[in-house]
């Protein structure tokens, strides 16, 4: 439950290595101590440096829970156990994969693959946490989408599906929640420099992880159900739905 002050008690991250995840439940941390679970890989090579990052930040207990995006028959005994000690405050949906688009939509499998990570695998605990938040009435799941889901470019279509999907799925799971006193918060980040962005050429706009974890706990706080990071892509977005394909095309990204 959320303490006398309104702050975070128990927060959850799905994709509990995730460079950005762990930053904005650091920024939780900010706070106030904080009880943390991580849903990853038990075998992921960063996981230790994840937890050593949220002691450093002040959680009082950290968790680790095996997840696997891509197993959803395990998805229920991942979102049970979770939530066995108790509601959670936060719950941070922040796993996914960006992979190469030029292999990826001539490679069957791999665009398989990415797809069920970043889709398949989010619906399929959204639905679970939709479940959760609505019966203990309160709460935020924050979901971090993208804004390549804004406009599906040529450059990154696969991905960028990927996350068009998953960003209507959080966005409308949020209305279903209206009225419950549970939320959801669509993050749309543009390029972050991370590991995953790290061999990526930098594209404008470009955010470090504290400045999506800034923007995040600022939104939360607000009562938002979307934030923009960079805050301009609001308005870039705004204007790339509005160019017609044939000039689309021609524009050099």
């Amino acid at each position: 439950m959320l303490n006398a002050v309104g702050k975070a008690q128990n927060i959850l991250l799905l994709g509990g290595t995730s460079e950005i995840g762990v930053a904005i439940a650091s920024e939780f941390l900010a706070a106030g101590p904080a009880a943390v679970t991580l849903a990853a890989r038990e075998n992921s090579p960063h996981l230790e440096e994840a937890k050593a990052q949220l002691e450093r930040a002040g959680a009082s207990e950290i968790r680790v829970i095996d997840f696997d995006a891509t197993d959803f028959d395990g998805h229920p005994a991942v979102i049970e156990e979770a939530f066995s000690e108790g509601d959670v405050d936060i719950a941070i949906v922040a796993f996914g994969t960006l992979g190469d688009n030029e292999e990826l939509w001539r490679n069957q499998a791999k665009a398989v693959d990415a797809a069920q990570v970043n889709y398949t695998g989010a619906v399929s605990v959204g639905v679970l946490l939709g479940q959760r938040f609505e019966a203990q009435g309160h709460g935020t799941i924050v979901a971090l989408s993208s804004v390549a889901g804004m406009k599906v470019r040529r450059s990154n279509f696969v991905y960028g599906s990927t996350k068009a999907g998953f960003d209507g799925f959080y966005s409308q799971l949020g209305e279903a929640l209206r009225g419950s006193g549970a939320k959801v918060l669509v993050v749309r980040p543009g390029q972050v420099r991370t590991r995953m962005s790290a061999d990526v050429e930098e594209a404008p706009l470009t955010v470090d992880r504290s400045q999506v974890a800034e923007a995040v706990v600022s939104a939360v706080d607000a009562g938002k159900d979307t934030v923009w990071v960079h805050p301009l892509f609001r308005y870039v977005m705004m204007v790339f739905n509005h160019i017609p394909r044939a000039i689309f095309r021609k524009l050099p990204f």
